[in-house]
């Protein structure tokens, strides 16, 4: 049996936590070698929560071997290390965006863009089931060429990453229309639990599209906490040539027809069934189109998106698979997503064009 791809981590927030959640869950694929930060009480409940080895020594990164190194600090911090870990010919795995602003992403380029290959960037989305399953569909066809994609899911360059990716499009220039709008909403629900009396409060949307020319676009729609909030929907509307993929739903020409079908899943843990609990595999039209990767660990979709991210990095990594998610595509990603935020400031357009990276394959 192969060894578990390696990785060390560095920073001790709550990213890292992750991280070492993901390999405790799958420790046949996943293992953490080391966590280094500056927190000693941080790292001391890591160590007891995860069972892993921390650090407060900087220096004890070069003397750690592991199959890549995942940086999860803050924004600040990210490209300068990004860049020294990977001029010391190191793998890295960075999580997202890879610097915080337009000056950052171009001096974050232009430093290793000869060693570019070196970096992938943890841009997940595309690895949930639903998403996957979805792009498989795209990929084979069944709703022809695509050509307008909505999100109405999550934020910046998550959303403009699987806006590309629906599409097709690699790096090729667009323009971003942005507008802002404030309503009061319920918000209930945050990352760090429920409000015990929520009321509405003020609550942001922006609504964005990206013209990529040629008839392709994305529609951005995106509501302040809409990750968290249990009140508002997840739309994804991918449209093509010969129909439409809905959320789950697929309308599409075919023998003639318009001709429904939907993507199905079978879940684990229902009614009577004693397998566990989590999404086993997603099918259409009789055919098996995702299967889970890491049965048997119980993982939510997200998690699961996180983990599979992370062993296809370590594959990458020892040289067996390909790459995951580029620099180039994490850097463009973000740099649309500021576009994005830059024209609802201005209420202008934003062109996005002749960036060093765009010339990347």
């Amino acid at each position: 049996m192969a060894e578990p791809y390696s990785m060390i981590v560095i920073g001790d927030g709550w990213r890292s936590r992750f991280l070492c959640r993901m390999a405790q869950a799958v420790p046949d694929k996943l293992r953490v070698n080391l966590v280094v930060g500056h927190h000693a009480d941080r790292l001391e409940a890591i160590a007891r929560d995860y069972g892993v080895p921390t650090t407060t020594d900087a220096d004890a990164v070069a003397a750690t071997s592991a199959d890549f190194v995942a940086v999860v600090v803050s924004w600040p911090a990210t490209p300068g290390l990004v860049a020294q870990l990977a001029e010391q010919g190191r793998y890295v795995y960075c999580e997202t965006p890879p610097a915080p602003d337009m000056d950052g992403l171009r001096a974050l380029w232009a430093r290793i863009a000869d060693r570019a290959e070196l970096v992938q960037v943890g841009e997940q989305y595309y690895r949930m089931p639903g998403h996957a399953s979805r792009l498989a569909l795209v990929r084979s066809g069944v709703v022809g060429t695509p050509n307008s994609v909505e999100i109405a899911s999550t934020h910046m360059y998550h959303a403009v990453a699987l806006i590309r990716d629906y599409l097709g499009i690699g790096f090729e220039p667009a323009t971003v229309n942005a507008r802002s709008f404030t309503a009061p909403m319920l918000d209930p629900l945050h990352f760090d639990g429920w409000e015990e009396n929520p009321q509405p409060k003020p609550l942001e949307t922006q609504i964005a599209t990206i013209d990529f020319g040629g008839g392709r676009y994305g529609l951005y729609n995106f509501v302040d906490n809409q990750w968290w909030n249990p009140l508002l929907s997840r739309r994804i509307v991918i449209r093509g040539s010969l129909g439409e993929i809905v959320d789950d739903a697929v309308m599409r020409f075919k023998d003639g027809v318009p001709m429904p079908s939907r993507i199905e899943y079978r879940r684990l843990g229902r009614d009577m069934n004693l397998e566990g609990n989590e999404v086993a595999t997603a099918s259409f039209d009789g055919s098996v189109i995702w299967r889970n990767p890491c049965p048997g660990s119980y993982l939510s979709e997200d998690d699961l998106a996180v983990a599979d991210h992370l062993i296809a990095m370590g594959r990458y990594a020892r040289g067996e698979g390909p790459e995951i998610y580029p620099l180039a595509a994490g850097i463009h990603d973000h740099a649309l997503g500021l576009a994005i935020g830059e024209s609802a400031r201005t209420c202008a357009d934003v062109r996005v064009e002749g960036e060093p990276w765009m010339d990347a394959r």
